[in-house]
Parts: C-alpha cells; sequence; structure tokens
C-alpha cells in the first residue's frame, strides 16, 4: 500500500502517531500470519520499515541520500489493538549520513535476527505435548481465543433466555450440549453424566482431568500439535482445555462444565476458524468419551448417524 495510506491504517489501529516516508514500503515480520493489523493474542510483531532505495542497496551496497530505517516492536495490548512497546514512541525518519548505507551484510543481520524473533515465539507458544517439530516453520492460524466461555446467560433462536456453553454457530465445526436439541439438532449433542460410585463433584472433575491428561495427541490423526488444560476449578466444576493442529497450528476450545442436575457434565468442542473441521471435534469428543466410559461414566459422544449433515459436509463415516 502506499505511505499515506499505511500512515492512515497505522493511525487507525494504534494510539500513536506514525511519519512514514512518501516512497517507503512496510515489511511487517510477525509471529502469526493474519490478516494486516490483527494479531492473536499476546502476538509480538516487529515492524521494519525501509524506503525504496534501500531495499535496492540490501543487494547493490551504494550510499543513498534518501535511505532510511526505523526498527519498532509493537506489542498487541488487547484482540484488535496494537500499542506501541513505549507508550510515548512514535515512527521518526533519520536522514542522517551515517544511516545512509545499507548493505548485504546488514540485510543479512536483520533477517537472522527476524527469523530468530519468529521462530522463539512460535516456539514458547507450542504445546510441550506436540508429537513432532517437524511443521515449526510455518505459518500458524490459531485464532483469537473467544471472549465468552464458560457457563453463561445465552439467548436461544426466538430471544429467550437460558445458561448454558457458548453456542455453536451455523459451521459444522462445533459440538454443543446445551445447544438445544429442538433448534440445533446438527450441534447438539447429549450432557454426560458420572457414575453413582463417584461420591462428589470434585472427585467427578479429578478424574475427568486425569483422562483429558490421558488424551494422546495425533490420535486419529489430529491435534498432533498437543493440547493444555487451561483452566481446572473442581470445586465449581469447569475444565477449559485447547488442543492444537500439528501443521497449520488451529486451535480448537473444549470445555466441560458441572451444570443441569447432580451428576452432569455440559460439553462443549469447537474449531475457532475456518468452516468444515474434517472431523477433528467429534473424534476428540470421542477419544475423551471412550477413557471415562471406562471408569462407568454415560458418555455418549458424537454419532454419526444422528449427525448426517456433519459427517457428510466433513467426508466422515
Amino acid at each position: 500500500r502506499s505511505a499515506e495510506e499505511t500512515n492512515a491504517a497505522l493511525q487507525k489501529h494504534t494510539r500513536h502517531k506514525s511519519n512514514i516516508p512518501p516512497q517507503s514500503s512496510i515489511i511487517c515480520c510477525c509471529t502469526s500470519k493474519m490478516s494486516p493489523l490483527t494479531f492473536p493474542k499476546r502476538t509480538t510483531c516487529t515492524v521494519l520499515l525501509l524506503s525504496l532505495g534501500q531495499v535496492a542497496n540490501a543487494f547493490h551496497p551504494v550510499v543513498s541520500p534518501t535511505t532510511t530505517s526505523s526498527i519498532r516492536h509493537y506489542q498487541q495490548d488487547s484482540l484488535t489493538q496494537m500499542s506501541l512497546t513505549n507508550e510515548n514512541d512514535t515512527v521518526n525518519v533519520d536522514n542522517t549520513p551515517q544511516n545512509n548505507v545499507f548493505s548485504r551484510r546488514d540485510a543479512l543481520v536483520k533477517g537472522a535476527f527476524f527469523s530468530f524473533v519468529v521462530a522463539t515465539s512460535q516456539s514458547a507458544n507450542a504445546f510441550d505435548n506436540k508429537i513432532s517439530n517437524k511443521y515449526d516453520d510455518r505459518p500458524k492460524r490459531k485464532g483469537p481465543q473467544p471472549k465468552d466461555l464458560g457457563i453463561a446467560t445465552r439467548k436461544d433462536m426466538i430471544g429467550e433466555e437460558y445458561q448454558g456453553l457458548k453456542p455453536c454457530g451455523p459451521a459444522p465445526n462445533c459440538f454443543c450440549s446445551t445447544d438445544s436439541i429442538e433448534d440445533d439438532p446438527e450441534h447438539n449433542i447429549p450432557a454426560w453424566s458420572w457414575p453413582a460410585d463417584v461420591k462428589s463433584k470434585e472427585e467427578a472433575f479429578i478424574q475427568l482431568q486425569d483422562v483429558v491428561n490421558s488424551y494422546k495427541p495425533g490420535q486419529g490423526n489430529i491435534d498432533g500439535g498437543g493440547f493444555k488444560i487451561i483452566k481446572f476449578d473442581s470445586s465449581s466444576g469447569y475444565l477449559y482445555a485447547q488442543f492444537e493442529a500439528l501443521k497449520n497450528g488451529y486451535i480448537d476450545d473444549v470445555e466441560f462444565a458441572a451444570m443441569g442436575g447432580d451428576n452432569i457434565v455440559q460439553v462443549r468442542s469447537s474449531s475457532r476458524v475456518g468452516y468444515l473441521d474434517f472431523g477433528v471435534n467429534a473424534k476428540r469428543l470421542n477419544y475423551i468419551a471412550k477413557g471415562l466410559r471406562a471408569k462407568g461414566w454415560d458418555a455418549t459422544g458424537v454419532d454419526f448417524k444422528v449427525h448426517p449433515d456433519y459427517a457428510m459436509q466433513n467426508q466422515v463415516q
């Protein structure tokens, strides 16, 4: 985009002034390949401003009277807004002669630095139990974490309120036991329940936690990027975990919440990005349900005969 458009975009999405000189190009080296100026939570982005003369000098080291370079680190402070690391920082232009040489060596040094930033950031954000490092160099599309997870007041299709987990929406990439079976049979699955010999909610959720922790990344060729329990509270009866795809880094959100009866557990598994899930959420829930059934739970899982549209669109059976 032009310098004027870039300046306007930066001023719109940050709280700071920007002054990118004319005939400049902006190169973003980010830890996540998202749409321009939209980054997931805690993404660090290094922005390198280069004049067109400097890009040429990276391959032909000559002195140019108009070359400039300025590196700024942007740290996101919300899901949709970035801010400069220094609250009073601005993008400045330095045209002094000693800063006008941009050689092949400069390009190699800066390129190596950016590669190090990207590699270390992706590695730091990866789950410890992923099955391979083979695809670490690929850009990851984790997607933003939903803000309205957990049990909350929801509205059904006719506007009536109910207590439940976040509803699925229209895409065939989600299952939720608190979605109405009348309104949304394709996304609804039965709630799970623990057996009578489990004497308390706390005991039941510790059992559930053990089963989730025993999940095998890569089973059924899914979740090779590993998983992590993000929030666990046995006293209130809630478990929230994230599961990651190996190649593209897609993150799915999985929740279990005690609600609806003395021994009832509501269940939700959903993809953040994309439309289809190619059976991933069903395979995951069925794997966990099988582990719980071995402990005496009533955990039905996902039956493709009950969800024919999901099975057809995602080409699973």
